[in-house]
C-alpha cells in the first residue's frame, strides 16, 4: 500500500510538471510579454504586417481603423508564387536555410513611431522569413519601442509565432500579441482596450 501511494505520488508530480511545461493554444500571451501599458493618445502607432492571401491584411486594417494607426505592407522583391503549394515550397525552402528574402520599400520615418504592430500568418509554425528580413533589418531600431506581435492562422502555432516576433525584437517593449483564423476580426477592440492602446 505504501508504495503504491509512492508510486501514484510520483505520477501526479510528473503530470503536474507536463501539464505546466505544455504551452495553451488557447492562451492570449506568448512568452516574455508584458499586459498592459499606460494609455497615451500622443503615440504614433504603426501596422507593419505581411499578407499571402489576404488575411493577415485584413486583420491589419481592422488594428488600423481602430488605432488610427498608418499601415505598411512588408513585401519581398520577388514575390511568393501565387500558388498555395508552390508557395509552401519556398517558404520551407527558406525557413530550412536561414534565407532572409530581400524586401521592396522601407518605413519612412521608422524612428517617429513609438508603437509597432508586426503581424504575419503561420508559415511552417513560425513567422514567415520576410518578417525575419523585416525585423532584422539595419534600417529600423526597435530599441525602447513598444511593439505588439499579432498573426492569422489555420488551427495552431499561434503562440510560437507570436513569441518569434517577440525574440526578434529585444530591445522593445513587448505587449500582450493578438491571433486568429482566417479573416475574424472578433475580438480585436476588446484586445486593443486591455493593452491600453486605445481607450
Amino acid at each position: 500500500m505504501k508504495h503504491r501511494l509512492l508510486f501514484i505520488a510520483s505520477l501526479s508530480a510528473v503530470l503536474f510538471t507536463l501539464a505546466a511545461c505544455s504551452k495553451d493554444e488557447g492562451s492570449d500571451t506568448p512568452l516574455y510579454q508584458h499586459d498592459t501599458i499606460e494609455y497615451d493618445a500622443s503615440r504614433k502607432i504603426l501596422v507593419a504586417y505581411f499578407s499571402w492571401s489576404g488575411n493577415t491584411q485584413h486583420l491589419a486594417q481592422a488594428i488600423a481603423d481602430a488605432t488610427g494607426a498608418d499601415l505598411f505592407r512588408i513585401e519581398t522583391v520577388n514575390p511568393y508564387p501565387t500558388n498555395y503549394n508552390e508557395c509552401t515550397e519556398v517558404a520551407r525552402e527558406e525557413l530550412d536555410n536561414g534565407i532572409r528574402p530581400e524586401l521592396n520599400g522601407t518605413v519612412e520615418d521608422f524612428d517617429g513611431y513609438d508603437v509597432v504592430f508586426v503581424g504575419c500568418p503561420v508559415w511552417w509554425h513560425t513567422a514567415p522569413m520576410a518578417v525575419w528580413s523585416f525585423l532584422e533589418s539595419p534600417e529600423y531600431d526597435f530599441s525602447d519601442k513598444i511593439v505588439v506581435p499579432f498573426c492569422t492562422y489555420a488551427s495552431t502555432y499561434r503562440e510560437e509565432t507570436l513569441a518569434r516576433i517577440v525574440e526578434l525584437t529585444p530591445g522593445a517593449i513587448h505587449l500582450r500579441g493578438f491571433g486568429t483564423t482566417g479573416r475574424n476580426t472578433a475580438g480585436v477592440e476588446d484586445w486593443l482596450r486591455t493593452i491600453r492602446i486605445i481607450p
